[in-house]
């Protein structure tokens, strides 16, 4: 009977609205020039309207990431035309000024000006290109510039018009976060050595000095430094600046490599040495081949040319980060500020993971296994290290931007993915930091703030909002989002219980277990929503929970599915399965949405890059809400989950305009893919994945053979469309699958998963039993 009312409710109109869906395209795309996946990628997606992506080159993971900046504080702009420079480091997506270290640009005639927006360099997008591992633009000076990039060097090449005085400006003082010092050096007749100190991310932060060296591949004809406005030719030494001069009235051609290191002068040259002394055009053609055989790992057929452009340029952008912080000799600089050096993994840094946890780490688990377990190796040595866990890491130190404990979800899924067994003990040393960062709080003289309102949340069961309250150390506060980090602490005890055990610490799993219901705390009855309670433990600021105050870049409404370790008590909170998917149903204006799914994307969904609050309504542009989509999965209507994800997918495209919000380090771009290929991970720190249709006929997936011995995954959905998206079946190598969900270990062994697809739903995955289960 249930059924019934349920098909009644959303076939209607259905058919007629089903021809709007315009991601799930069907038509067949020509393949990519020579076979080339990279031809399909576009890095200017997301430059515009403050997707904060980056167009220049850098190889998957690599250090150093060599882009244009053009004025906007995180670097590139699109709606801009002026370039200051190409600099060494960005973060795909960041929300504030990050990096930008060393901004270069090639000019013209004598050195007058030092700073980089007064001598700036027209361009057009017109004479601009960019692919994984290249970049070139023309500038209107009439300087051709070229990028390219190894995994700790980035390597240029600027073609000059005839005359006898190129320069290329190396600008040490100026950069997109706050610099605090600077030195300059021009070693030899082809080299310039940089130390550069800066410190910021939204807030103030501890500082960070990153190295650099540049070598030409001939000698000067003149130089100089600078200080302030003051250049002084002939100089070998400065605080913020140098100039390097050639002759190009024969020759025009001008490379260069520089190498970074995080750790000192020496790392920087150990890299150059590692990395350098290859052409251009070679160093060109293996980041060109390092991102095919990266990409090549997922292969799709059927869907439009901009379909697979937005999907291929999304699985690009989801391989920027973490980065990697080591040297080619092991050594990097560690959160207590030391050199340390790597023993059987690469070190990895910045690390967004407030972002990440929910969709970026699950993706890199699944295709990048053997670099993922490096990463989560990373985290467990800045806790042994600094003496505590990161929270938003940048480079060797620690931010405390955002809020909750994203670090327990993300090492859980590295635990319940197999990454973290072996003879080093990283699973038990991964627990134990863990559970001191669960149970207490940093000390006051560590850097990082931890659960910042732990002590609160283990007397009381809640962490209280206390508008106003001064921030202890730089960076979020917890106390400023109370009912939102209740809700992240809550799911991370959760998941910290499913490890413990896992390990056998089967009185730490049933305390974390009860802890994850704390979620139940900030419940008002009264409004029939999550609320923020003061530290009295009375329910605070206003009612309206489209106006709620406590939680971080959301609203009630925006949060009231941030409980995927209980779904079911979170519905029985709210008064059941139907009261639920009425909730949902305005959530997602779902009766809009079938009438016009793209328009009620962008008009009802969206409201602007940065617009987190006062809202009744979805919002597929930031974290919180990424997970909601599935939540119909686990009330009866799966076939919901399809119209609201595909609706959500017209939010990506092709265009500089094409990335919905910030990529946050390739959160959004792994959200697209794993959406667009139909498993999600509903349970973020756990092996839960969450079924979708695919917007693709058929993925092949090729897995790492090192821990998947069966080595591929094929997900086929023939025939998948707007008209055609609803589930009517589904199989795992050829027997009939009921579940809505898969988990870790039946992903891994299986060689195949089919749904047949029609245009109406079905009874496909709407039994009790077909739902995730709640985690105990």
């Amino acid at each position: 009977m249930r059924w019934t009312r349920r098909l009644r409710l959303c076939t209607a109109g259905a058919l007629a609205a089903s021809a709007l869906f315009a991601a799930p395209a069907t038509a067949q795309t020509t393949q990519p020039k020579d076979g080339r996946l990279t031809d399909l990628v576009n890095p200017f997606i997301g430059t515009e309207n403050e997707g904060n992506t980056y167009p220049g080159a850098a190889v998957p993971f690599g250090m150093v990431q060599l882009s244009p900046d053009t004025g906007h504080n995180t670097g590139y702009d699109y709606s801009q035309n002026h370039i200051r420079g190409f600099s060494l480091v960005h973060l795909s997506g960041v929300g504030c000024g990050l990096g930008g270290d060393l901004p270069v640009l090639p000019t013209t005639g004598d050195v007058t000006q030092t700073d980089y927006a007064k001598y700036a360099a027209e361009f057009s997008h017109d004479a601009e290109q960019a692919s994984p591992g290249y970049y070139r633009v023309g500038l209107k000076t009439g300087i051709e510039a070229e990028l390219s990039a190894t995994a700790r060097t980035g390597v240029q090449r600027y073609t000059f018009p005839a005359t006898d005085k190129a320069n290329v400006l190396l600008n040490a003082a100026q950069s997109l976060h706050t610099t605090v010092s600077t030195e300059v050096e021009i070693l030899d007749s082809r080299t310039v050595r940089t130390a550069i100190t800066g410190r910021g991310f939204c807030q103030d932060t501890k500082p960070y000095t990153v190295y650099t060296i540049t070598r030409f591949d001939r000698p000067f004809t003149a130089y100089g430094t600078w200080d302030g406005s003051t250049v002084t030719s002939g100089s070998k030494s400065g605080r913020d600046g140098a100039y390097v001069r050639f002759d190009t009235t024969k020759d025009r051609t001008v490379e260069a490599t520089t190498a970074l290191s995080y750790v000192d002068p020496h790392g920087a040259a150990v890299n150059l040495r590692a990395e350098g002394g290859r052409s251009f055009d070679a160093v060109r053609h293996s980041a060109q081949q390092a991102w095919e055989d990266r990409l090549d790992d997922v292969r799709v057929k059927g869907g439009g040319d901009s379909l697979r452009r937005t999907f291929y340029s999304s699985l690009y952008r989801s391989f920027l980060a973490p980065n990697i912080g080591s040297d080619a000799d092991g050594r990097y600089t560690g959160w207590d500020q030391k050199t340390h050096r790597t023993e059987g993994f690469t070190y990895y840094q910045n690390w967004s993971l407030w972002d990440t946890y929910r969709t970026q780490s699950q993706l890199l688990s699944l295709l990048a296994p053997r670099e993922a377990r490096d990463m989560a190796i990373s985290v467990v040595k800045i806790s042994e290290e600094s003496g505590w866990l990161p929270k938003w890491g940048y480079g060797t130190v620690e931010t405390n931007i955002m809020t909750g404990d994203p670090v327990t979800p993300f090492l859980t899924n590295a635990y319940q993915q197999g990454l973290l067994k072996g003879a080093e003990g990283y699973a038990e040393r991964a627990y134990r930091a863990l559970k001191r960062n669960a149970d207490g709080v940093p000390p006051a003289d560590s850097p990082a703030v931890g659960r910042e309102a732990d002590k609160e949340y283990l007397a009381d069961g809640f962490a209280p909002y206390i508008k106003g309250r001064p921030h202890v150390k730089p960076g979020d506060s917890d106390y400023d989002h109370g009912a939102s980090a209740t809700l992240e602490y809550a799911l991370s005890d959760a998941m910290l219980a499913q490890m413990a055990r896992g390990l056998g610490h089967p009185s730490d799993a049933e305390r974390y277990a009860a802890r994850a219901q704390s979620y139940r705390h900030v419940f008002d009855p009264s409004t029939g929503f999550f609320r923020a309670r003061d530290a009295s433990g009375a329910f605070t600021g206003p009612a309206d929970p489209a106006r709620s105050e406590g939680f971080h870049e959301g609203t009630s409404w925006q949060y009231q599915w941030l409980v995927p370790q209980d779904l079911p008590g979170m519905v029985g909170l709210i008064g059941g399965e139907q009261a639920a998917n009425d909730r949902l149903d305005s959530f997602f204006a779902y009766d809009r949405l079938l009438a016009d799914p793209a328009k009620t994307a962008r008009e009802v969904w969206v409201n602007g890059p940065y617009d987190y609050y006062n809202a009744d309504k979805y919002n597929p542009q930031n974290e919180p809400d990424l997970i909601a989509p599935y939540t119909y999965l686990s009330t009866g209507e799966p076939w919901k989950t399809t119209d609201v994800v595909h609706a959500a997918l017209t939010l990506f495209t092709d265009a500089p305009t094409g990335m919905t919000g910030n990529d946050d380090l390739g959160t959004m771009s792994a959200w697209n893919v794993l959406s667009s290929i139909g498993i999600f991970p509903v349970q973020p720190g756990y092996d839960t994945w969450g079924l979708s249709t695919p917007v693709f006929d058929r993925v092949d997936l090729t897995l790492d053979r090192r821990h998947y011995p069966r080595g591929a995954l094929t997900i086929t959905a023939p025939g998948t469309s707007a008209a055609e998206r609803y589930i009517q079946s589904a199989r795992t190598d050829g027997m009939a699958y009921e579940r809505t969900y898969l988990t870790t270990g039946s992903l891994r062994s299986l060689r195949s998963l089919a749904f047949t697809v029609g245009s109406r739903p079905s009874e496909w995955g709407t039994s009790a039993q077909a739902a995730p289960p709640a985690l105990k």
